[in-house]
Formats: structure tokens, C-alpha cells, sequence
């Protein structure tokens, strides 16, 4: 459970006949090794046919092109499919899930192919094809862990990480593709260049109508930018950009009691509403509750201020939420 910030609350006020001003409250979260084995030729024997393998013993004869394309073929599409789903993943925890799908794939082809004796002309393309599929399932390995400490949060900040590495793939496949027309070619997805993408401060990705007569103040002192998003029953009321180190007031809440969510991270990918990377997600578990009273002579009502950082006095603690639970 995170740190407290604060959630304060001031009651405004104004006369019928001034429309007075308003004063203002807060709110503020308080293993093993490998061997090679082989048997010395003695007695005349004749050595089998083949190529010789790295650890000095005999390995079994070359495939024919024809064999060896359908040893290909027999992967490919496994690996495509798992290098594509990684593109179309959709919220945190299918990313973790086809990331572990992918370097499963991809380890296992790696390996399997390696056990091959390709055709003599593509010796070469084929060491490096497997090699560069056994680089990327490494890198997805290493992944996995990034997405699960939310240092990678989407598809497209997960092949730009992997970007070196995929490429390195495709072009080996190309290569190998070229040699004799071998289906090698499992990389279409294309991996972007690292962003770090932002929107003004105060923009609303998201916004119903605010004609009340309160408001609620953001102040996020944190290091990240958030996304605030503001909840009345099981309605999206609105979602507002607010930038690391900056504050923003939005006016015209109407009355009612509201659920609080905000998510920090770095680069905002407008399209998925989503930060890329560093995201959290958390929640205020105290609600906030608008309300305008009228007098024979007066106009109540509250103004809100909530900080997204941890401050000391803070009275309301914050939970984190699960990323496939936050309101978008």
C-alpha cells in the first residue's frame, strides 16, 4: 500500500445574489553442461558420409534443399504468428503472456534447427539464422522480467526494445531467403525507434459534461506524467493529462460521489491511451463526494485538491490497481 497523499476539501460559497466566490478543500494519498561425443575410426572403418560437426566428430549427412525447405516450413509459421502476436497484444497482461509465448517458440525452433545439417551452399546463412533466433530469444527472456516490473508497458515498447535483435533476424532470414528461395522470412512486424512521446499539460483524453459548480485541483509533484482518470458509478467522466512536476484545475464537476484512478509512466501512445513505459496504476480508496447546497441566502459547495505524490500529512492512502481493471 503506497504511501499516504492528501485529499482536501474547502467549502466554497457564494449569495444568490453574487454568485460568490468559492473556497477550496484537499485530498492527498496520505543449468548443466553440454557434450559432444563421436567414435574414433579404427580398423579400417570408413567414416559415415557428412559433414564434420564443432566438436570433431561426425554429424549426419546434409539435407537435400527440398528436405531442408520443409524443415523451415515447419516453423515458420508458429514463428510469425508469435512475432506478430506480440504486436497485437493488448494491455499489460497479454503482453507478459506472448512474450513468454514468443521466446518459447523461438528458443525451441532455435534449437531444433540447430540440430540440422542444412545443404552445403547455406552452411553459412544457416548458422546464422539459427543464431540470431537464439539472440532474440534471449532478449524476449530478458523481456519478460521488464514487462513484469511494468518497465515495458506495450507492444510497440516492446519491439523497440527488441528492435536490434529482430532486425538482425529479418535480415538473416532475407539472406537465407535469397540463398535458394528458404522459407526463413518470419519477421512482419517492424519495430519503431524508442519514443518519449507527451501531451499539454491540462489535456482531456476523455470528457463528459462539466457545467457544476466545483472543482478538482491536480497537483503531481512526481517524477512521471499521469493520466487522471475520474469515475461516477460506472461512468467514465473524464480523463486529463497532468505533467510530472505541474498542477491543473478542472472546473465544472457536478455533484455526485466519484472514484479517483491516475497512472504514472513515460511516453504517451495516444492511440492505446496507454503509457509505454514505467507505468503503475493506482487507485485513492477514499471517494470524493461533490455537493451543492442551497440556502435561502447561499449557494455550498466543495472544491477538491489531490496530490499524486506521497506527502507527509497525507490522510488517504492509494491502492494499486490491476492494469486490466483501470478504466481507459
Amino acid at each position: 500500500m503506497a504511501t499516504p497523499r492528501l485529499i482536501s476539501s474547502v467549502l466554497a460559497l457564494a449569495t444568490l445574489t453574487t454568485l460568490g466566490a468559492c473556497s477550496s478543500g484537499a485530498l492527498s494519498p496520505a543449468g548443466g553442461e553440454s557434450t559432444v561425443s563421436g567414435v574414433a575410426g579404427g580398423g579400417g572403418a570408413v567414416p559415415q558420409t557428412g559433414s564434420e560437426g564443432t566438436g570433431g566428430g561426425q554429424t549426419s549427412a546434409a539435407l537435400t534443399p527440398e528436405a531442408y525447405k520443409g524443415e523451415l516450413e515447419s516453423r515458420r509459421e508458429a514463428m510469425t504468428d508469435a512475432i506478430t502476436g506480440l504486436a497485437g497484444a493488448r494491455g499489460v497482461k497479454a503482453l507478459d503472456q506472448r512474450v513468454g509465448r514468443a521466446e518459447e517458440e523461438l528458443s525451441g525452433a532455435a534449437d531444433a534447427l540447430a540440430a540440422l545439417t542444412p545443404p552445403e551452399a547455406v552452411r553459412t546463412q544457416h548458422e546464422t539464422y539459427v543464431t540470431s533466433l537464439r539472440d532474440v530469444a534471449t532478449e524476449l527472456g530478458a523481456t519478460t522480467d521488464k514487462v513484469g516490473a511494468r518497465d515495458l508497458c506495450t507492444s510497440s515498447a516492446v519491439l523497440a526494445d527488441l528492435g536490434d535483435k529482430l532486425n538482425a533476424l529479418d535480415q538473416a532470414g532475407k539472406e537465407l531467403q535469397s540463398a535458394g528461395d528458404y522459407p526463413a522470412d518470419v519477421v512482419s512486424v517492424k519495430a519503431g525507434e524508442r519514443q518519449s512521446r507527451r501531451l499539454r499539460n491540462g489535456s482531456f483524453i476523455r470528457k463528459s459534461t462539466l457545467n457544476g459548480r466545483s472543482s478538482l485541483e491536480i497537483d503531481n509533484g512526481s517524477s512521471l506524467d499521469a493520466v487522471i482518470t475520474v469515475v461516477k458509478g460506472k461512468s467514465k467522466v473524464f480523463s486529463v493529462y497532468v505533467r510530472k512536476k505541474a498542477k491543473f484545475k478542472v472546473r465544472g464537476v457536478r455533484d455526485g460521489s466519484y472514484k479517483i484512478y491516475f497512472t504514472h509512466g513515460a511516453d504517451w501512445d495516444g492511440k492505446n491511451k496507454a503509457f509505454t513505459r514505467d507505468c503503475s496504476f493506482e487507485r485513492f480508496e477514499k471517494n470524493v463526494k461533490f455537493k451543492t447546497t442551497f440556502t435561502a441566502t447561499q449557494i455550498l459547495w466543495h472544491d477538491w485538491r489531490i496530490t499524486l505524490h506521497s506527502i507527509a500529512g497525507g490522510n488517504v492512502r492509494t491502492s494499486p490497481v490491476d492494469p486490466d481493471d483501470f478504466p481507459g
